[in-house]
């Protein structure tokens, strides 16, 4: 098979997806580093394999448990644009810890935004998991016209933006 665009894994390894991040996502492969577990979470957002992203993740109590229903909706309404690893500390197959700063990049509503995180990994039981994440702070930039106070609102609900999403 050829390597076109439209079959290279969405991580932007080079690698075409069969032969990179589907393995994992599917089971049928283990995630041998951190990077390559985040770059396999990357590819679940952008293919919409949520279930992929909660296994993938340490639930220890209730609260670290992800809302499925809003990780769905951000992985549907969002038009993924790229993965950028910026570095990684250790998360090597021997490690059984490891953290991965990267950003991804994405538009949704109208919005271009850029995901910058860095990522805590642990591996238990021979298996990296996603443990924890702390959000470096953005700047959000609109990609599409301003909307006025008298616009019909983009959400698509009839009213005006000012009663409805602009309040």
């Amino acid at each position: 098979m050829s390597e076109t665009k439209e079959n290279l894994c969405p991580c932007g390894s080079g690698k075409t997806y069969d032969q990179c991040c589907e393995p994992i996502i599917k089971g049928t492969a283990a995630a041998e580093t951190a990077e390559a577990l985040m770059r396999s979470r990357y590819t679940a957002y952008v293919k919409h394999e949520i279930d992929y992203i909660a296994k993938s993740c340490v639930n220890n109590d209730e609260e670290s448990q992800i809302d499925m229903e809003e990780t769905r909706r951000w992985s549907e309404e969002s038009e993924w644009l790229g993965l950028k690893i910026i570095r990684t500390e250790k998360g090597k197959a021997s490690d059984t810890k490891g953290m991965v700063e990267f950003s991804a990049t994405y538009v949704r509503k109208g919005m271009k935004d850029v995901h910058l995180e860095h990522a805590n990994f642990i591996k238990k039981d021979g298996v990296w998991l996603y443990e924890s994440g702390e959000l470096i702070p953005t700047t959000i930039v609109r990609t599409g016209e301003k909307v006025g106070r008298n616009d019909p609102c983009p959400c698509g609900s009839g009213l005006k933006y000012k009663k409805c999403c602009g309040r």
